[in-house]
């Protein structure tokens, strides 16, 4: 019998691909950290334990072609749709020539219009409005596009959720929605955030299928996101997946799980680590060798190396630019803002 991969279309070098995808994430998302902690970076939320899912369902959307409007974890999405390990650096240290903003956006919000990414919103839950409205456009112009969206379970219960979902139902637009269930709202566990227990069970009330996967599982997460997004492409409607995934660190860097969270509870969620779980299934299918494994993990090494120095010694925003596309005209006075009232210059 083939192994899953095969039976799935894709090749040896895919899932290789997929697997050095992965350690790349992890290995920026780690770099991020000690840069965080050293104060040259002021903020990280993390995707280490999502790597495995983000990877996966991206891997079948189209470059070029297709749009993602991610969310704060999506680290190892928007790098397989696109963004460099440099690009994420880069917009972390908030440079002038960050792709994402120019420096203007906090960290997390990942975007950049070379790769379709729709820049990510601070309201939670928007990208979703987001990715249905550019499927909308799409489909009002006959354009052959298909739009993921990511979110976890967390802001699966936001009002921005249901509308767009909704929406997305009524008019059978093809739209996937990625909820990225990791069990924890920041300290909020599941059973006290989500009626039922299960994000993918709503999906019936919207019309549209609603799958559940092992987030740590990447074949299944690939196959998942493969016929979602063969159905899109066939004018079938959208889809709602959710990967139970694991949140392999703190919510962001301003919290401490251990607050909330059993020790042994957080030290178990190790054995669900995707990365070990799939270089074990590559190996397991004749595809990883130690020596493959190691090469790889030095060429990521190196690269994420190169993507910081790189990153550090990019420009700096300046004060004058702090307005540049803002506001629709220039600043009169060279970079001084425009009263917005009387009142807000000392007027009555």
């Amino acid at each position: 019998m083939p192994p899953r991969h095969v039976e799935l279309g894709l090749s040896d070098d895919d899932v290789l691909g997929m697997y050095r995808a992965m350690l790349l994430a992890r290995a920026v998302d780690e770099r991020m950290w000690l840069m965080q902690r050293a104060g040259k970076i002021a903020f990280i939320i993390s995707g280490q334990g999502h790597e495995g899912a983000q990877v996966a369902m991206a891997w079948p959307m189209r470059r070029g072609q297709d749009w993602m409007a991610p969310y704060y974890r999506s680290i190892a999405s928007a790098m397989t749709f696109g963004m460099s390990a440099e690009d994420i650096i880069t917009a972390h240290l908030a440079k002038a020539d960050d792709v994402s903003s120019g420096g203007r956006q906090m960290p997390g919000h990942y975007g950049g219009a070379p790769y379709n990414l729709v820049s990510l919103s601070s309201p939670v839950g928007t990208q979703v409005l987001h990715a249905v409205g550019i499927a909308m456009g799409a489909w009002v112009r006959g354009d052959d596009v298909v739009t993921m969206t990511q979110f976890g379970e967390g802001t699966s219960n936001q009002g921005e959720i249901h509308e767009g979902m909704n929406f997305a139902g009524v008019h059978n637009l093809p739209v996937i929605f990625v909820c990225e269930n990791n069990g924890y709202a920041i300290s909020v566990p599941l059973d006290r955030q989500v009626a039922g227990g299960s994000v993918a069970a709503r999906a019936a009330g919207y019309g549209m299928p609603g799958v559940l996967v092992d987030g740590g599982d990447v074949l299944s997460c690939y196959a998942a996101a493969r016929e979602a997004h063969q159905r899109a492409s066939r004018g079938e409607g959208p889809t709602l997946i959710e990967a139970r995934v694991v949140r392999l660190t703190s919510h962001s860097s301003d919290d401490d799980q251990r607050r909330y969270r059993d020790p042994a509870e957080v030290d178990a969620l190790k054995e669900r680590d995707p990365i070990p779980q799939f270089a074990n299934e590559l190996r397991a299918a004749g595809v990883l060798s130690d020596e493959r494994d190691a090469a790889i993990q030095a060429e990521v090494k190196a690269e994420v190396n190169e993507a910081s120095k790189r990153a550090e010694a990019r420009p700096e925003p300046t004060p004058g630019d702090a307005h540049e596309r803002v506001y629709a005209e220039p600043i009169p006075g060279g970079g001084t803002a425009v009263p917005l009232s009387p009142l807000a210059d000392g007027g009555h």
